[in-house]
Order: structure tokens, then sequence, then C-alpha cells
């Protein structure tokens, strides 16, 4: 893998660095590409934006195999009012010319050769992505995508789960270079009753061995409360269902992502 700095990394890095400074972990939303709607979409991703360090924006696929149900409706919803992998690069490129936080992209690898891997990265890249998230692209099985990647000036991010062992955890950790992904629980995305941390503290601790990037914590964060529980042991904090669940239940969405924001102080 190209070990050079690309531009997507240095964003990333300052993002995470500035929050560190203020005393607090990143703040990383997720939104669906298309959720609502394509029509709909820019003006609840520019509330999140509001407050986020950085934003993760996911493609809708099919068959999401990591995805929870609420993520996995979004998809099919995206994709029913016309969302597809170029529509989600034109979205991130509108979003890009009001925000200047990072944004990445959390892709399954399907639509990555659907495209063409060199033609996605030109696009993402054209398009303002500052780095990818792949949950389904294991770093040892296809490095081409990860050098393409870095080609294009795109950070590439993959992901850890308590079942990881910590072969894979030394694997993975040194093959990302945007950040760590490390899933809360076993099983997919989604809020989930009681701790959000489960056995986070000892996985970061093996990853924090080998990671060169700071290391994030997603799955199960659905407030301010869990957010602030992970936030004590994580760079940065990802949280998705519980947006997509108050855009479904009509809740103020910019009022619960500056709560979950403020949560994420240390």
């Amino acid at each position: 893998m190209t070990a050079t700095l690309t531009r997507g990394a240095e964003r990333l890095n300052r993002a995470f660095a500035r929050a560190e400074a203020e005393g607090r972990a990143a703040f990383i939303p997720f939104m669906t590409a298309g959720f609502p709607s394509l029509a709909d979409f820019p003006a609840l991703a520019d509330q999140l934006l509001a407050q986020a360090d950085i934003m993760e924006v996911g493609i809708p696929y099919s068959d999401p195999l990591g995805d929870g149900p609420t993520i996995q409706r979004a998809s099919e919803q995206a994709l029913a009012g016309g969302t597809s992998t170029r529509a989600t690069l034109n979205l991130i490129r509108e979003l890009r010319q009001r925000h200047d936080t990072p944004i990445v992209v959390m892709t399954y690898v399907n639509p990555i050769y659907a495209v063409g891997p060199e033609r996605f990265m030109a696009l993402a890249a054209e398009a303002g992505v500052d780095g990818l998230i792949l949950p389904d692209l294991p770093p040892d099985q296809d490095i081409e995508i990860a050098d393409l990647a870095a080609r294009y000036g795109l950070a590439v991010t993959f992901l850890i789960a308590p079942t990881s062992t910590p072969a894979r955890v030394e694997l993975v950790a040194r093959a990302c270079t945007g950040f760590l992904y490390a899933v809360s629980v076993t099983g997919v995305t989604g809020a989930r009753e009681g701790s959000a941390l489960g056995e986070v503290p000892a996985m970061l601790a093996l990853a924090r061995q080998h990671a060169q990037v700071p290391v994030v914590v997603g799955f199960g964060v659905k407030d301010a409360a869990t957010a602030h529980e992970v936030a004590q042991v994580a760079d940065g904090v990802v949280v998705g269902s519980a947006f997509i669940n108050a855009v479904r239940e009509g809740r103020d969405v910019a009022a619960l992502a500056r709560e979950i924001a403020e949560g994420c102080r240390r």
C-alpha cells in the first residue's frame, strides 16, 4: 500500500486534531445518500454537517450485509428514488460547494467495481470525497482498491470487530490511512439498549498498538449519553441509525445532532 499521506488523510487528520484540541472526540454523523429522497437529502445533510467534524455518506446498495434494518430500509428507499453511485457523488459535489468539512463515503465493493475502480476513484476525488470506508473488503485481498484510492488522494478505512483476531486487528490497523473503524458489537448497525462500549476498550487498546491513524467507534450509538460514553475511549464517534430513525419519526434532526455533538465532549 502507498505510504504517502494523501490529501484526504491530511484533511481527516486536521479534523481529528481540532476535535482533540477542543477536548472532545470527533463527531461523525452518517446518512444514506438520497434518503429520504434525492430532493430532501441536501438539506438533511446540511443539518448534520453544521455539527460534524467529519461526515459519512453511504452509497445505497441492494445487499448491505453489515447494515441493520434501519439503514437497509433507508438504502431501499434511496434506490427506489433513483439514487445511484453517480448520483451519490453528485450530491457530495453539491455539498462541497457549501461545506469544507471532510466527507467520507461508506461503500461496499460492488458499487466500485460496477463503475470501474479507477473511474470510481477519479469521480470521487473530483466530487470532493476525502476517503472511503470499505466494510466488506479485507485489506489483504484487493490492494488495488487501496492503491488506486491513494493515487487519487483518498484515504481508506477498514473495520474491526470484537470477533477480530489479534492478527486481523494488526493487519487492518496497519492498512488504514484515514482512520480505523471499530465496531462496538458483533452484528449489524443500529441503535441498541444499554452500553455502547461492550468489548470496545480492550479492542481499542490492541488496535492502538498498531494503528498510525485515529480510531473511531460506531454501531449502537444512539444519543448524547452513549456518544459521551464512547468519546471517553475513542478518537471519533459514528452515529447513523439514530438520525435515520429521527427523520422517519419526524423529530428535529438538527437538535439531535447538536445534542450528540455535545455528548462527544470528554
